[in-house]
């Protein structure tokens, strides 16, 4: 086999199972059943719909023959000729078996649909069961169009207008049913949509995958805008998901229901129809397959751009100081342009396709009148049979033409199906990572212990510290200095977690004893109360406490400004950085940890108020370790530790540390 045939039946293979991967767990657990046992379950869930129907239609049927055999005869003719064909023959015994073949398998994957996964399949099932009405009725108008066709050229008014009357009806019928199905579609759609996002973020922000990641690189493009994966990606791949099975499911029901409507009037039509429907498609598919490379690089483009704008919008302020409109505007004006340029591409491929698509479907509007005049004209068969063999002829090339028609969707549709997976599965890496690595047993103390660690920030050709050994206790309150870049802030990441040693070992309180405060601390989305209970649950805390609390770190000012705790505001805005500053302060005396790591916390802050925060921790009898630069720091500490910042350290008690010298060094 030649390699131009492999590749790209690897890459739909490869797109297949991104689809289960993201598809099936809505309907059956990964671990549960494999892609083929997903696949029939939704074949079942056909056989089991069109058998309630059948049986359905035919006790309808059998009603009307009992009681009105002359309007059934009349006006129902070809659909009770059609129903008394199916049970008269093997077709019934056919229809029957699939039937019981769908009901026992749903009924052998019981415990696999547990946890209201019925209320998803019984979802589907509904609008499965609507799309075949509809069917069986657009197949019964074929049947009335002939009837009125040939009742409108042999001028029988009375038979024409009965018949018209119930070509009304048929339409007053189906209207709310094609409504309902599409209420329950966008139903299902939402409840999809809701599960599968909150999956995404749940692993998401699950063992800090959002922080190994690390979104904000644009080189790692297989994990750009997390954002737009979780919302837009996940929005559009429930949405189009069900339009594609829905259309698939209606694509093969009018072709069941109209392909033997046609081969009984022509087979010669039939056979052209499949001849004709082949060579389009395959025409359109190769012309089509760049759509996707093209579609999955615009889904990356608009999401760069918006995030330029959301970056300008949340550092409003920050720009206006600097005024620094001109690089913001050239920058977003060069994700506009990588979004036009894309897009250019993408409005040629579109109108070629759209240029092929639209020919081939002129051409075949003209088969039934090329094949079927002979036989017209021949006599051997009425107007109202070329009419009825058109309307078939349409509805069979509508549904093998499905996937052609949908080929620009399509092509939208894969390139989401691979964003979105893509960012599931590297999440889903990095929680398996985590659950993998075993915690060592003594990786939790009631101290901090720092054993012979090395650490080497991600990229680095040498460490940025070398075998350190440091001991903080309940009751210690470490210090740590150096000149810029020396690893200060670094130190701490390996502290709280994020970054690991490449050598050696760390001990260290569980997270709920253990609290970092940064430089800029990080303002929540939400009322003042959720912002100083972050991270603890809000109810944990009266308003007293919370009012008192505020008082304690000078921040009076803002209780009389919101009286009410629960009001929402843009705090990092409204807020300047000593305030916030303040506030993470009193986040840290609600939570009371026994550990508290402080990366230049104070520095917006007077030293007054500097000092009496320190005081604050001192009276509650906290271990603390500050990064900072102020030589006033010294007096709230026991210990200092100098990096040096190549690689080197020292340990000093804070009585034998000259700020000074460190200074100069």
């Amino acid at each position: 086999m030649s390699n131009s045939i492999i590749e790209p039946q690897k890459g739909f293979n490869s797109q297949l199972g991104k689809l289960r991967r993201l598809a099936q767990p809505f309907f059956l657990p990964l671990d549960q059943g494999n892609g083929g046992q997903f696949i029939w379950l939704l074949i079942s869930l056909i056989f089991c719909v069109g058998g309630l129907v059948l049986v359905f239609l035919t006790g309808i049927i059998e009603t009307f023959e009992k009681f009105q055999p002359i309007l059934t005869q009349k006006y129902f003719g070809g659909v009770l000729q059609t129903i008394e064909t199916i049970w008269s023959s093997w077709w019934g015994w056919l229809f029957s078996a699939l039937f019981f073949l769908g009901s026992t398998t749903f009924f052998s994957f019981r415990q696999q649909l547990r946890n209201r996964l019925w209320s998803h399949w019984l979802l589907l099932g509904i609008i499965v069961l609507m799309l075949l009405t509809v069917n069986g009725i657009n197949a019964g108008i074929g049947f009335i169009a002939r009837d009125l066709t040939n009742a409108l050229v042999e001028k029988q008014e009375a038979g024409f207008y009965r018949l018209l009357g119930i070509y009304a009806c048929c339409f007053i019928v189906a209207l709310p049913i094609r409504v309902s199905q599409l209420f329950f579609t966008y139903k299902l759609g939402i409840i999809w949509r809701e599960w599968l996002s909150r999956s995404l973020i749940s692993d998401y922000l699950n063992n800090k995958a959002y922080y190994i990641l690390n979104p904000n690189d644009e080189q790692e493009t297989d994990v750009d805008n997390p954002d737009q994966r979780i919302t837009e990606d996940t929005r559009a791949f429930t949405a189009q998901s069900l339009s594609f099975t829905i259309g698939i499911f209606d694509a093969l029901l009018t072709f069941s229901f109209n392909i033997l409507i046609l081969w009984s009037i022509s087979e010669k039509l039939t056979w052209a129809l499949f001849i004709y429907s082949a060579l389009a498609t395959t025409i359109l598919i190769i012309a089509g397959k760049n759509l996707v490379r093209i579609d999955f690089a615009q889904l990356r483009y608009e999401a760069d751009f918006r995030y330029g704008l959301v970056h300008i919008r949340d550092n409003a302020e920050s720009i206006a100081f600097y005024s620094g409109e001109d690089p913001e505007k050239a920058e977003t004006q060069r994700r506009l342009g990588s979004v036009v340029r894309n897009y250019n591409l993408l409005i040629i491929w579109r109108v070629i396709i759209d240029v092929i698509r639209r020919s081939l479907g002129y051409a075949g509007i003209f088969f039934p009148y090329l094949i079927m005049a002979v036989p017209y004209f021949l006599g051997e068969i009425d107007y109202g049979r070329f009419i009825q063999a058109n309307f078939a002829f349409n509805m069979v090339e509508g549904s093998l033409f499905f996937i052609v028609n949908q080929i620009e969707e399509l092509s939208k549709f894969t390139a989401g199906i691979s964003r979105l997976e893509g960012f599931q599965s590297k999440v889903e890496q990095v929680n398996s990572k985590s659950e993998t690595v075993p915690i060592p047993e003594d990786s939790y103390a009631d101290s901090i212990l720092i054993r012979n660690a090395d650490l080497w920030p991600p990229g680095a050709s040498k460490p940025i510290i070398h075998d350190l050994n440091i001991s903080i206790e309940k009751s210690d309150r470490l210090l740590v200095v150096g000149p810029s870049g020396c690893g200060k802030t670094s130190l701490l990441r390996m502290i709280c977690g994020l970054w690991k040693p490449e050598n050696g070992t760390i001990e260290k309180p569980n997270m709920g004893d253990l609290l970092f405060i940064p430089q800029k601390p990080y303002m929540i989305l939400g009322s003042l109360r959720e912002q100083l209970c972050y991270p603890t649950e809000e109810n944990k805390f009266s308003d007293d406490q919370l009012r008192s609390v505020l008082s304690e770190v000078k921040l009076t000012s803002l209780i009389d400004r919101y009286p009410d705790l629960d009001v929402k505001q843009d705090w990092p805005r409204i807020l300047s950085l000593g305030e916030q500053q303040r506030l993470a302060f009193g986040r840290l005396l609600l939570n009371a940890p026994r550990f508290a790591v402080l990366d230049e916390a104070t520095s917006a802050l007077d030293v007054q108020t500097e000092e009496h925060l320190y005081k604050l921790l001192a009276k509650r009898e906290l271990a603390f370790i500050s990064v900072g630069h102020r030589p006033t720091l010294i007096e709230f500490h026991s210990a200092v530790l100098e990096l040096i910042g190549d690689g080197s350290w020292r340990l000093a008690s804070t009585t034998n540390f000259d700020f000074n010298t460190q200074r100069k060094s």
